[in-house]
């Protein structure tokens, strides 16, 4: 690659380039010119820059040996002032100010303005470097972007699957604590439900006791207001709590009973016969005949 071309006019001083510079100034610019040539670019713009004659040559010297010393700004300004200056050679060199600053489209411009002042080799090769760097750049900015676009969405696929798996353990958190939560709510309503339970069981079975204990306490009233037979046995009202007779007794109680209608029909005359047991009737007594 052909390197960017500058024309210096530092080695073209001369005594008739400052004819009014005294003997001082012409000291200043061989030192300038000495340490120009030693690569000492600053130390030579500083000696330039003291010298009191006011000059477009000057100006132009300085300009080159701060773009030697990567001062670019600086020299650009110093090109500018250099009025008087071959305008085609001034722009070649603010080009390549702007070249090395990598400000393409600027260092384009002076490039084109340069040619169209005069057409030069240097100048043309050093337009057509520029363009290349630039879409060179260009291609370099839409790859760069490119990466940026993939990183990005790889990023925000990242950040979407993190947020979606702390969305999920949120949710199982919260379905979980909601789980728990309405457990512990039917455990509660349960076991509330289970006391109240408990609670009409014992009131249910503390009524019944009640019941049961007044309905005893008639009893036992009725018991006591009941009359006794002679035996001072109850009266025999209830049959459920009448004694148990005999078989002969439950006879004799029937045929009583059955004689007793019988009397109130009027179908047998009035009499009673003896309770008791059955008497064997007596064997009449043999009468003799005679």
């Amino acid at each position: 690659m052909k390197k960017i071309v500058i024309v210096f006019l530092i080695s073209h001083f001369s005594f008739l380039t400052f004819l009014s510079a005294g003997i001082t100034d012409f000291k200043t610019i061989d030192k300038a010119t000495k340490a120009y040539e030693a690569k000492q670019y600053g130390k030579s713009a500083a000696l330039l820059k003291n010298l009191e004659t006011q000059s477009a040559q000057k100006e132009y010297d300085i300009g080159n040996a701060l773009y030697k010393n990567r001062q670019y700004d600086e020299a650009i300004e110093a090109y500018k002032r250099a009025d008087g200056i071959d305008a085609s050679l001034k722009l070649h060199n603010i080009g390549n100010s702007y070249f090395q600053k990598k400000e393409w489209d600027k260092a384009i411009k002076a490039y084109e303005k340069a040619l169209k002042i005069k057409e030069d080799k240097d100048t043309q090769f050093n337009l057509e470097l520029a363009k290349k760097q630039k879409k060179k750049q260009e291609e370099k900015k839409k790859q760069d972007k490119k990466k940026q676009d993939k990183k990005k969405n790889k990023d925000k696929k990242k950040d979407d699957k993190k947020n979606k798996d702390k969305k999920n353990k949120d949710d199982k958190k919260q379905n979980k604590e909601k789980k728990n939560k309405d457990k512990k709510k039917n455990q509660d309503k349960n076991k509330k439900k289970d006391g109240k339970q408990k609670q009409d069981k014992q009131k249910k079975d503390k009524e019944d006791q009640k019941k049961k204990d007044g309905n005893k306490d008639k009893n036992d009233a009725k018991k006591k207001n009941k009359p006794k037979d002679k035996k001072g046995d109850k009266a025999s009202g209830n049959p459920n709590k009448q004694k148990k007779m005999s078989k002969e007794e439950k006879l004799k109680a029937q045929e009583l009973k059955r004689l007793m209608k019988k009397m109130q029909k009027g179908k047998t005359p009035t009499m009673m016969y003896q309770m008791g047991k059955p008497q064997k009737p007596k064997q009449e007594q043999a009468v003799n005949p005679w």
